[in-house]
């Protein structure tokens, strides 16, 4: 079985930008509710077909499918909820590790946060002077919850 292992923080400045190269991304969900989520990506010119299962944790039942970006795209357009999730994604190296900052366009625009993928959920990490606030444990902040909820709806 697939486990995914991650932190996600909110990001703080700019010192990151010149890090990483960014990718597109176009993501919607076929199904999100507690316990599981179906996601259909598109990452620059690749398509993905992702299930998670519940979390324990930072960590959670992950498994991840390469698929045509045609049928991705159909996806999307067909059966997937709205509003989609538009971002570029930054992979920047740190140490053994990367970093993923996702900077969010669309109805999420404003919002940049960097996810961390660990080898164990006990992995110590030392983050970069731009990370900020950890966000793991906050819902809000996961891309099926920023469908429902967009940050351009959230209450200040």
């Amino acid at each position: 079985m697939g486990t995914e292992i991650e932190r996600k923080f909110l990001v703080i400045g700019d010192e990151w930008r010149s890090l990483g190269t960014g990718l597109t991304y176009w993501q919607g969900y076929l199904v999100s509710e507690p316990g599981r989520v179906v996601r259909v990506r598109i990452a620059g010119d690749q398509g993905f077909l992702t299930i998670k299962g519940a979390s324990t944790g930072i960590s959670r039942p992950e498994f991840e499918y390469a698929i045509p970006v045609e049928e991705a795209r159909e996806l999307l357009e067909t059966l997937c909820d709205r509003p989609f999730i538009q971002k570029t994604r930054y992979k920047i190296p740190w140490g053994e590790l990367f970093w993923e900052v996702d900077e969010f366009a669309g109805d999420n625009a404003g919002l940049i946060i960097a996810e961390i993928e660990l080898p164990s959920a006990e992995y110590e990490i030392h983050p970069p002077a731009w990370i900020g606030a950890d966000v793991s444990h906050d819902s809000r902040y996961y891309n099926a919850s920023l469908v429902k909820l967009p940050f351009s709806q959230w209450q200040n």
